[in-house]
């Protein structure tokens, strides 16, 4: 099977994504201290984008390090970050 490794760029500010337009991730008062995080789970969705950014293939980070994310989630969020992401002047 191929592995699908999302590199991202390097100078991409996670903290710094709005992420209230992603359907896959949500805020709720609370819950990991109102980060965001993926839908119906405590998985952050920063620690989905610095494992992506660290190479970590997402086939290996939506099954052995977040069991629950699902692969076409993790692809989803990825790219909502590769796109809303500030890019630098």
């Amino acid at each position: 099977m191929a592995r699908f490794c999302a590199t991202l760029p390097a100078e991409m500010e996670v903290d710094v994504i709005d992420w209230s337009e992603c359907p896959d991730v949500e805020r709720v008062p609370g819950r990991v201290s109102g980060q965001w995080t993926v839908v119906g789970t405590r998985i952050l969705a920063d620690g989905v984008i610095g494992n992506a950014e660290a190479g970590v293939p997402l086939e290996e980070l939506a099954t052995e390090i977040f069991p629950g994310l699902g692969l076409e989630r993790a692809r989803r969020i990825v790219s909502y970050a590769r796109h809303h992401a500030p890019h630098p002047a």
